[in-house]
């Protein structure tokens, strides 16, 4: 026990470095670890370490699924429901069928069933590669949306998938439209178990004396329920997780305090963050124990094989990121549509951001070793190397070179969408005229009493006034720009100085520890709003 213990701690402190020093290099923390576990990975005398599929899938996927879905915009989702839809699903299909035909085509005795094993495992691009990815660069917003709906959709669509491959392998006696009704109703049941469970909980914390520990640790236990659920209902635990997170995400504003909703967005960040990231480097570091598995073929064979698959999913997410473009622009003369000329640019930037990851490995890991009839199963070593192939191809080479195919596509921003910047002015300007004429209106009379009151309604009006003025010219916006940067700037330096005032309390008996805490929380606040307030 105490094993464990000490060799996840030390897996914790030497992925966080290694995080550390990738934010130095300005590299993403991705691909930074798999290249790290794959240096470390051939290191002489160490154990080999053997990802257990099933920690990736209950332990690991169900709360970073649940993360992304709380951090999921519905009106994005809406908005570029097609796409999305379509890049979810159809991409997937396509990229397991277009796999199964080469891989059929190219490898003696492999069958199309375990063609479209190995494409279900290799389809869906991974978000949080994705994501880590996109931090270090500037993309459209609705472009952002789009790979983060796809991100939430597609694991559902490949596990599905693969589960029907795997069963047609297993018992030798497959009907594909028993197949269709079956992915239709797994899908739907998955949803549904995700609302309903996300429905109880949304319950509790309504209508229960909760606070904001309680609401903490309901979350954490809510995605795992509702996969465990799902899974053992033979549903789609992944479709169910996000279902429950979107349902919650959407509600959480009614039913939280604002107490829960700070150490909810300090908590589970960090969880998902720590998950990622030990994940990452343990994909590095399966490759020796992967290479020592290929027996059916020479290695340099195995990696031909590799290449030529690789070669195959990226060109056909390229050539289905073009179709979708040309087929938006003829349906919009009939239905009404996002954006009715998406052109060349977004959507081949889109489908180059297709980096795999974990969810593929740990399917790829799940196969199991033996057949129904004791066989061992056909070709399992060869697909998991091509699976860690993919992986490291896609995630090394398009995670790298994704900056300077931005530079050189030069993606179109919509224009009609505005940028974040212009959407909190504006959001900002609201709130501020509301909080006047509320004050005017109900609190007059504490105006003439109450100074800090007073105080705070002067303080609105300076803000709507300055505010208001980049709406004039530029010299009034720049002029802005510097007021609000010299009073962030100095609000800070002036809370550094309370805090070091606060610090000599400490030292004195007649002040307890737990209200000088209370007070740096306060002053935390205060600094966290006015860095929110500068970004």
């Amino acid at each position: 026990m105490h094993a464990i213990l000490l060799l996840c701690l030390g897996l914790i402190l030497s992925v966080s470095f290694l995080v550390v020093l990738a934010k130095k290099l300005k590299v993403a923390y991705p691909i930074f670890l798999v290249i790290a576990g794959l240096v470390v990975g051939f290191v002489p005398h160490l154990p080999s370490v053997r990802i257990d599929p099933n920690l990736v899938f209950l332990i690991i996927l169900p709360p970073i699924l649940f993360d992304a879905a709380q951090n999921t915009s519905w009106k994005a989702l809406w908005k570029w429901r097609r796409i999305i839809t379509v890049m979810a699903l159809g991409y997937v299909f396509l990229t397991a069928t277009a796999v199964a035909w080469v891989s059929y085509m190219l490898i003696p005795g492999f069958t199309l069933a375990e063609g479209f094993l190995l494409g279900a495992i290799i389809s869906p691009p991974d978000a949080a590669a994705a994501t880590a990815v996109l931090q270090f660069i500037k993309l459209p917003k609705g472009m952002i949306a789009i790979l983060e709906g796809e991100s939430l959709l597609n694991d559902a669509t490949s596990l599905t998938l693969f589960r029907f491959a795997l069963i047609a392998i297993l018992s030798s006696n497959f009907v594909w439209q028993q197949a269709a009704f079956g992915f239709v109703g797994v899908t739907l049941s998955g949803i549904a178990i995700g609302l309903a469970l996300g429905l109880l909980f949304y319950a509790i914390y309504r209508w229960l004396p909760t606070n904001s520990n309680l609401d903490i640790a309901f979350s954490l236990v809510l995605p795992y329920l509702v996969y465990l659920t799902a899974e053992t209902l033979h549903s789609s635990g992944v479709l169910a997780v996000v279902s429950a997170g979107l349902f919650i995400s959407y509600r959480n504003h009614f039913v939280l305090s604002h107490s829960s909703r700070l150490k909810s967005n300090a908590v589970w960040p960090s969880i998902v963050f720590i998950l990622n990231a030990v994940m990452f480097f343990l994909i590095g570091l399966q490759l020796p124990e992967i290479i020592s598995g290929i027996k059916d073929t020479t290695l340099f064979d195995a990696f031909k094989i590799a290449l030529i698959i690789t070669a195959t999913v990226i060109v056909v997410r390229l050539i289905s990121g073009l179709c979708s473009s040309w087929f938006t622009r003829f349906i919009s003369r009939y239905i009404t549509v996002a954006q009715s000329r998406p052109g060349w640019r977004n959507p081949t930037l889109v489908s180059w951001i297709g980096m795999r990851g974990v969810v593929s490995l740990a399917s790829a890991l799940s196969i199991p070793l033996l057949l129904s009839d004791g066989n061992a199963f056909p070709y399992r070593n060869l697909i998991l190397f091509i699976t860690f192939t993919v992986i490291i191809i896609t995630l090394v080479v398009q995670g790298f070179t994704l900056p300077w195919v931005i530079k050189w596509i030069k993606p179109e921003y919509v224009t009609k969408e505005k940028t974040d910047e212009e959407q909190a002015l504006e959001i900002e300007l609201a709130l501020f005229s509301s909080a006047i004429n509320e004050i005017g209106a109900k609190y007059l009379s504490d105006l003439e009493s109450n100074g800090l009151l007073n105080n705070r309604l002067e303080l609105l009006k300076f803000k709507v006034e300055l505010f208001n003025s980049p709406n004039a010219d530029e010299k009034k916006k720049d002029n802005a720009n510097k007021v609000i940067k010299r009073f962030k700037k100095v609000m800070i330096a002036i809370i550094e100085h309370e805090r070091r005032v606060l610090h000599i309390f400490r030292k004195k008996d007649d002040f307890d520890d737990d209200v000088i805490r209370m007070i740096e929380n306060r002053l935390d606040l205060e600094e966290e709003r006015l860095q929110q307030e500068g970004e």
